[in-house]
C-alpha cells in the first residue's frame, strides 16, 4: 500500500464535489491548498544516544481560526499523511459547524519503543518547536490527542506552552483531550466513539435507505465487525452493543475475533488489559490475519484504525451492506468505485469520525470560559423539576413516587456533552443526506465535501478573499 498517496485521495474527492458547487477553479485551488507545512528535525538525548527526531505540524486552512487538529506517534508518520489528515479536519470542522481551520501533526516515532520520560521529554522539545513558529496557541493552532497519543501527552503539552506563556489566561486552551485536573471535559475521551454510533444510527434511521440496502430500520440487531479496538473501537463498539447492535467481529494488529453470537466487549476489553493482546480470547474464533476479519458477513463494518484499509484489491470481498469509516481514510477511491457499484452505503470519515473535534471544541470553550458546562444552573434546574412534580402532584392528587423522582435531575457537563454531539451528529447527517437526495447519483461521501466546500467557500467569499 506505499504507493497509495493519501493526500491525493483527499484532492480527488475534493474535485469530485467541486462539480457540484458553483465556485471559480482559483477558490477551489485554495481551499485544497495547505497554507502552511513545518517539518521539524529536533535532537533528544536518548539514554547514552543523541536521536534526531523527524516532526510535523500542518495547517491546512486559515479560514477560520485557530485551527485544529490532533498530533499522531508513529513511525509510519511522513509528510503526505499529515497533509491529508490537516484537509480533512477542514472539512470535517465544516461539515459539524465546528469553527475551526484544520490542521494536524505527527513525530515520526514508535511510542513502544521508548519509556515514559523518554516519550515525556520528546513531547515537550516537539511542543518548544512549536511554540517558536507559532504553531500552537488558543487563538493560533489547537492540537488534540490522535492515534499513539492520549491525555497524559496533552498534559505535557499545555504543561510546556504554560511555562512559555505564564501571563496568558486562556493557556489551556492551547491543547485539547486534556485530563479533567487539567482543564479536560468530561465525555471527550469517548466522543469519536460515540459520534459514530450517533452517525450509524442516523443513517439506520432512514426506512427508504435500508429497504434499500435489505435491511430493518434502527440499529437494534445490526451485526458489526469493528476494525480496531483502540479508543474509536472500543467506545464505538461499546456504545453500539450498549444500543442493541450484535458485534460479531473485533480486528487488531495481532489479528481478529469472530463470534457469529456476539462478542460481549467489556468482556474482551477486560481480558485485553490484562493480557496485553485479545488473542486467545476464549469466547470467539481467532483469526490469524485480522484484515480477513473485514471480509465476513456482517450489516456494518467499521475500519476504526489507519488509512488505506480497503483497496481495490480486497473491495471486492467485502460483504458489509453499510461501512462507517471510524478511522480517517480507511477506503481508497478506487475501492469506493467497487463498493459503490455493489449498492454499499459508506459514512465518510470527515462526518462520521467528528465526534472527536465536535467534543474538543466544547472543551476549547470550556477553556475560554473558566467554567465547567452545567455548573451554573445544575441546581437550578433540578429544582424547576422538583417543583414541577409538586405542581402536578397538588393538581392530580396522585404521589409521584421516590424512584420516579429520581430520573429528574438537572444535567452535569457529561450530559450536555453529550446532548451536543448527538445533535451535532443528528443535525449534520440530514444537512448532508439532504445533498445526496437532491444529486441522486453523487455517493454520500461527495454529498458531505459539497456540504463542506459551499460553507468554506462561502467564509472565503464574504471575507472579501474572492470578491
Amino acid at each position: 500500500m506505499s504507493d497509495i498517496k493519501f493526500f491525493q485521495n483527499v484532492q480527488t474527492y475534493v474535485d469530485q464535489a467541486a462539480a457540484f458547487t458553483n465556485f471559480p477553479k482559483g477558490l477551489i485551488d485554495q481551499i485544497k491548498a495547505c497554507n502552511a507545512v513545518y517539518q521539524i528535525n529536533f535532537p533528544v538525548k536518548i539514554g547514552d544516544r543523541i536521536e534526531v527526531i523527524e516532526a510535523y505540524r500542518v495547517q491546512h486552512s486559515h479560514h477560520k481560526l485557530p485551527t485544529k487538529g490532533g498530533i499522531r506517534y508513529s513511525d509510519m508518520v511522513n509528510q503526505d499523511e499529515v497533509m491529508a489528515l490537516a484537509a480533512l479536519m477542514t472539512y470535517k470542522c465544516s461539515v459539524v459547524d465546528v469553527p475551526f481551520g484544520g490542521a494536524k501533526g505527527g513525530i515520526k516515532i514508535n511510542p513502544k519503543n521508548y519509556t515514559v520520560e523518554q516519550l515525556e521529554k520528546i513531547t515537550r522539545r516537539y511542543t518548544f518547536e512549536l511554540i517558536k513558529k507559532g504553531f500552537i496557541g488558543p487563538s493560533l493552532d489547537v492540537p488534540a490527542p490522535d492515534y499513539g497519543t492520549g491525555e497524559r501527552e496533552m498534559s505535557w503539552i499545555v504543561d510546556t506552552y504554560i511555562q512559555f506563556n505564564p501571563s496568558q489566561i486562556d493557556a489551556a486552551g492551547c491543547v485539547t483531550g486534556k485530563p479533567i485536573s487539567q482543564g479536560g471535559v468530561h465525555g471527550r475521551t469517548e466522543a469519536t466513539g460515540r459520534g459514530v454510533f450517533y452517525g450509524l444510527r442516523q443513517a439506520c434511521s432512514h426506512a427508504e435507505d435500508m429497504k434499500k440496502l435489505g435491511l430493518t430500520v434502527g440499529i437494534e440487531g445490526k451485526k458489526v465487525i469493528v476494525q480496531g479496538f483502540g479508543n474509536v473501537g472500543y467506545y464505538t463498539s461499546k456504545v453500539m452493543q450498549e444500543n442493541g447492535a450484535i458485534i460479531v467481529g473485533i480486528a487488531e494488529f495481532e489479528g481478529g475475533l469472530y463470534n457469529a453470537k456476539g462478542i460481549d466487549i467489556e468482556d474482551l476489553k477486560k481480558y485485553q488489559l490484562e493480557n496485553k493482546t485479545i488473542r486467545d480470547y476464549p469466547k470467539a474464533k481467532f483469526i490469524k490475519h485480522s484484515n480477513l476479519l473485514m471480509e465476513h458477513e456482517c450489516d456494518i463494518l467499521v475500519p476504526a484504525a489507519l488509512e488505506n484499509q480497503i483497496t481495490k484489491e480486497n473491495a471486492p470481498r467485502i460483504k458489509a451492506k453499510i461501512i462507517g469509516e471510524g478511522a480517517n481514510g480507511p477506503i481508497t477511491p478506487e475501492a469506493e468505485s467497487i463498493l459503490l457499484k455493489k449498492g454499499t452505503l459508506i459514512v465518510p470519515d470527515l462526518y462520521l469520525n467528528a465526534g472527536g473535534v465536535t467534543v474538543s471544541y466544547f472543551e476549547w470553550l470550556k477553556n475560554l470560559s473558566h467554567v465547567s458546562f452545567g455548573r451554573l444552573d445544575h441546581r437550578f434546574q433540578e429544582s424547576s423539576f422538583n417543583q414541577l412534580m409538586n405542581m402536578i402532584e397538588k393538581n392530580t392528587g396522585k404521589k409521584i413516587s421516590k424512584s420516579e423522582r429520581d430520573v429528574i435531575h438537572g444535567a452535569s457537563e457529561l450530559d450536555l456533552v453529550r446532548s451536543g454531539l448527538e445533535d451535532t451528529m443528528i443535525h449534520s447527517y440530514e444537512n448532508i443526506h439532504e445533498i445526496w437526495k437532491k444529486h441522486k447519483k453523487i455517493s454520500f461521501r461527495t454529498a458531505a465535501y459539497v456540504n463542506a466546500l459551499n460553507k468554506i467557500g462561502a467564509s472565503y467569499m464574504e471575507l472579501g478573499v474572492f470578491p
